[in-house]
């Protein structure tokens, strides 16, 4: 008697080139791009999440994209002041301030570094929410944020498909002039746009997927690809169990059901079993412990900066700095007691 299955698997077969600790990955897009971003960030493959915040649509994330390419420096005409806070139109509410020059700054530094951080990327994730887009009244500019801002200060519009593998075409092919080996992917999150009504949300994700099928089939398979993290939740994690209280963001048992897909499709054997290790280490730096001064508290220490440092020597090109000081940290404070650290 055959087994019955009771869970739809979609095919996602390994990626003909992996990413890994010696590759460069350039994160930009919605919500759901930081989900994978920070599982990545979190076990210190080098990364770059997000340089303009969260952006929601496929014109948003191209003007983030032209914008590192230019090195464009902001000033104070290119920013709003809205209900006591500086904003800009390109950019997230996480870079608003109170003070303008502050919000200059944060906005210029972060260009500046990651300008220079995507010619040397090996890896672009696109991650596309929604293919609705708003632009202001006053100047009939493009918003990637409406800094709550009434709504009737801007237009709405649904991007065509056409615009869309259009605007890419020109942009992506003049970044792989800057920075020829750049691998894209492409993803459609899975997050539901629900004040769009769901018939409009199934029309805007519809939208997305046919532009990321154009512009691979026109760029070509060999430059850019499609990772299925929506068509993952819609078919294989199709319960309400995998989403938030909201019922309309995932849960994080779902992020890390698509991140081990991820991995399995696009990490390389090598990294996989080193994040495995520094996952260890990670663990241990957030372990926290009621009485630092015990003997086994030091020798827990020891041992993670043994582990760590034999982890340093192997893979050289691993960056555990942090990790590092924090346990040199915690092992000088624990001999300035009345203990003796043992090894």
């Amino acid at each position: 008697m055959a087994e019955t299955k009771f869970q739809t698997i979609v095919d996602v077969p390994r990626f003909p080139w992996q990413t890994g600790y010696q590759k460069k990955n350039l994160f930009m897009g919605s919500c759901f791009t930081e989900n994978v971003g920070a599982k990545m960030e979190t076990l210190k493959y080098p990364v770059d999440i997000n340089p303009f915040g969260i952006l929601y649509n496929p014109l948003s994330v191209a003007n983030g994209l032209q914008l590192l390419l230019d090195e464009k420096q902001f000033s104070a005409n290119d920013l709003v002041e809205h209900n006591g806070l500086w904003h800009s139109f390109s950019h997230h509410g996480r870079f608003s301030n109170t003070e303008q020059n502050k919000a200059l700054d944060d906005i210029n530094a972060r260009i500046k570094s990651s300008a220079t951080f995507l010619k040397q990327a090996d890896f672009l994730f696109l991650t596309f929410g929604t293919a609705w887009i708003y632009r202001y009244k006053k100047t009939g500019k493009l918003v990637s944020n409406c800094h709550k801002i009434p709504a009737r200060e801007f237009v709405r519009e649904r991007l065509p498909v056409q615009q869309i593998v259009e605007i890419y075409y020109d942009l992506l092919t003049k970044i792989w002039q800057e920075n020829p080996d750049l691998k894209v992917v492409f993803t459609v999150s899975p997050i539901r746009h629900w004040k769009d009504g769901a018939i409009e949300n199934q029309r805007s994700k519809a939208t997305l997927t046919l532009a990321i099928d154009q512009l691979i089939q026109e760029l070509g398979v060999g430059k850019c690809a499609y990772f299925p993290s929506y068509e993952i939740v819609m078919d294989e994690l199709r319960d309400y169990r995998f989403y938030a209280e909201d019922m309309l963001h995932i849960s994080e048992v779902a992020v890390k059901h698509i991140w081990s897909r991820f991995e399995a499709a696009l990490v390389s054997h090598e990294s996989i079993e080193i994040a495995r290790e520094v996952q260890k280490i990670t663990n241990a730096v957030q372990h926290r412990v009621i009485n630092k001064k015990s003997l086994e508290y030091s020798k827990f220490l020891l041992s993670f900066l043994k582990k760590l440092e034999l982890l340093e020597k192997r893979f050289p090109y691993l960056n555990l700095k942090l990790e590092k000081e924090y346990f040199n940290a915690q092992i000088e404070e624990f001999g300035g007691s009345d203990q003796t650290i043992v090894s």
